[in-house]
C-alpha cells in the first residue's frame, strides 16, 4: 500500500501489519517526503523515491492530508477511489461540532476516524465512514512507581495553550511535581510560572525510553483540551501507571471508572493525583487495572485486524465499512 509517513505514534502500530508498506521519499524530504525518517520499522516498510512511484504495483493508497490525493494522482497516475483502491484517514478532531469535513460527500472515498467521537462530531455528508481505534505495541509491565510526581506529555505546549491545557498545570502542580515531556517545553516553566520544585521538562525521548522514563513516575496525567486521543495516554496505561484524565472528546471511553479517574471538574482532578502520589500502592493497583483495559480496547492485534478488514473491502472496491 502507498502511504506517507504522518504521525509517527500511530505509524509504529500501523507498519507491523502483513502488508508491504511503500513511504514516499521526496527531495530534501519536508512535511510530503519523510521516508521512514530514521524510524526503526520492519522491513515490509521500504522507502520509494517519488520519481519511482509510477512503476509500483500499489493495490491501495491510505491518504491522511487532503493534498495526497493529488500527489498521489501526480505521482502514480491514477485516480483514488476509480483506478486505485483508496481510504482517507482522519486522526484529527474538528474544531467545532458543525465543522464540514474536506472529504465530506465522496462516496468513492470511504473515511476511517481514529476514535468514536470524531466520528460524531465530523460533518461528513454522505461519506461512508468507519472507526478503527487506536492500538499501540505493548512496552511491557514497566510501572515502578518509584517516583512520587506526576508524568505529563506534551507537544508546543506553550504555543498550543489552552488546547493542551497548558493553563491548568500551576493547579496540578498543588498536587505534587510535574514531569513534562515532550518537544518544545523550553519556556514552560517561565509561561506557567512554576520552579523546578513544581516542574521539571524532561524533553522529547526516543519511544522506548520514554515508556521506561514514565514508568517511574506514580501517575499518568493528561490535561489536554481538545485531542483525538493522544497515544501517550494508551502508552501509558499499557506501561501500567493510574491516569488521571481531564473529561474531553473520547477520555470517557478510553478510561472507564475504575481503571482511572475522568472529571471536568479540574479540582476532583488535583485530589485524585495528589491521593494516588502519595500511595505507590494504590498506584500500582489502579495502573494494573489501566493497563488490563488497554491490552483489551487497545491492543496491536485488534487494531491490526479491523484495519485489515477496512483495507480488504477497499480493495474490493465495498467500501470502507469492515
Amino acid at each position: 500500500m502507498l502511504i506517507w509517513h504522518v504521525h509517527g505514534g500511530w505509524m509504529d502500530a500501523f507498519v507491523r501489519g502483513r502488508h508491504e508498506y511503500l513511504l514516499p521519499v521526496a527531495p530534501g524530504g519536508g512535511a510530503y517526503g519523510l521516508g521512514r525518517a530514521g524510524r526503526d520499522w520492519p522491513v515490509s516498510v521500504r522507502e520509494v523515491p517519488y520519481a519511482e512511484l509510477a512503476d509500483e504495483s500499489i493495490d491501495v493508497v491510505v491518504l491522511q492530508r487532503p493534498e495526497e490525493e493529488q500527489l498521489t494522482r501526480g505521482l502514480t497516475g491514477r485516480v483514488p477511489g476509480h483506478d486505485l483502491p483508496a481510504v482517507f484517514l482522519e486522526h484529527n478532531t474538528p474544531p467545532a461540532p458543525n465543522t464540514r469535513h474536506r472529504m465530506a460527500d465522496r462516496p468513492d472515498l470511504p473515511l476511517v476516524h481514529v476514535t468514536h467521537f470524531n466520528d460524531l462530531m465530523w460533518d461528513c455528508g454522505t461519506t461512508p465512514t468507519t472507526v478503527v481505534e487506536h492500538g499501540v505495541p505493548d512496552p511491557g509491565h514497566l510501572f515502578t512507581g518509584e517516583l512520587a510526581a506526576a508524568a505529563v506529555v506534551l507537544n508546543e505546549p506553550v504555543r498550543r495553550g489552552r488546547v493542551t491545557g497548558t493553563d491548568l498545570l500551576p493547579r496540578f502542580a498543588e498536587a505534587g511535581r510535574l514531569d513534562v515531556f515532550g518537544m518544545g517545553l523550553e519556556r514552560l516553566p517561565e509561561t506557567v510560572g512554576l520552579d523546578s520544585d513544581a516542574l521539571r521538562t524532561i524533553g522529547d525521548l526516543p519511544t522506548a525510553r520514554l515508556h521506561a522514563e514514565l514508568a517511574r513516575r506514580r501517575v499518568y496525567l493528561h490535561v489536554t483540551r481538545w485531542t483525538s486521543l493522544g497515544l501517550s495516554l494508551l502508552e501509558a496505561m499499557h506501561a501500567g501507571l493510574p491516569p488521571v484524565v481531564l473529561g474531553t472528546t473520547e477520555a470517557a471511553r478510553a478510561v472507564p471508572p475504575g481503571v482511572g479517574v475522568v472529571s471536568t471538574r479540574v479540582a476532583d482532578l488535583v485530589e485524585a493525583a495528589a491521593k494516588l502520589l502519595g500511595d505507590r500502592v494504590l498506584a500500582a493497583d489502579t495502573g494494573a487495572r489501566a493497563r488490563e483495559h488497554a491490552l483489551t480496547h487497545y491492543g496491536l492485534g485488534p487494531f491490526l485486524e479491523t484495519w485489515d478488514g477496512v483495507l480488504a473491502h477497499a480493495a474490493a472496491g465495498t467500501g470502507g465499512a469492515a
